[in-house]
């Protein structure tokens, strides 16, 4: 019995550590290492860089844009955009990405090098037009501290209890 406890909590610890390191067999360019600046609005440009040493010095990286509608990058215009460009002497790499005007949803842009096999990937998420506006619902509620809404209820149960023992007070005199 104890041989086939062992056995099971080997496999269980081979089959976690060896997860994590198939998976990172790939080339793949960490989350870290890419950023997107801007504001992903329909119709806006965001521009998406990857950290030197993300890529080979200066090798050719095909991107590519997938997502609703048609992103542009550069001057290609397509449903999945697609582009080829040079990662920078030190291995880095910028591109802009201009969302369509009726962009909703996320985009995801991917890049791979085509000599290191590296592929990077960003998610562009377009923010509603209207975020962040007070234009939006109207306020329906009362917006009154907590404190002073605890207090009213504190109050509305103490005021309960004094009328139950005065009630329980008036019976015990009228029988005795």
């Amino acid at each position: 019995m104890a041989k086939k406890a062992f056995a099971a909590a080997a496999l269980t610890i081979l089959a976690i550590f060896a997860a994590p390191a198939a998976a990172n067999a790939a080339g793949y360019v960490p989350p870290a290492n890419d950023t997107v600046t801007g504001t992903a609005t329909a119709g806006g440009t965001v521009a998406v860089d990857f950290i030197a040493g993300s890529y080979a010095n200066g090798e050719t990286v095909n991107i590519s844009v997938d997502g609703s509608g048609t992103a542009t990058l550069s001057t290609v215009k397509a449903n999945v955009a697609s582009l080829t460009k040079s990662a920078t002497a030190t291995g880095g790499l910028a591109v802009k990405v201009t969302l369509p005007t009726d962009a909703t949803g996320s985009y995801t842009m991917t890049a791979t090098g085509a000599t290191s096999g590296q592929i990077g990937t960003s998610t562009i998420t377009v923010v509603a037009a209207d975020a962040g506006t007070s234009a939006g619902l109207a306020s329906t509620g009362y917006n009154a501290p907590m404190l002073l809404i605890w207090s009213a209820a504190g109050a509305v149960l103490l005021g309960i209890a004094l009328v139950l023992v005065l009630g329980y007070v008036r019976r015990q005199r009228a029988n005795a």
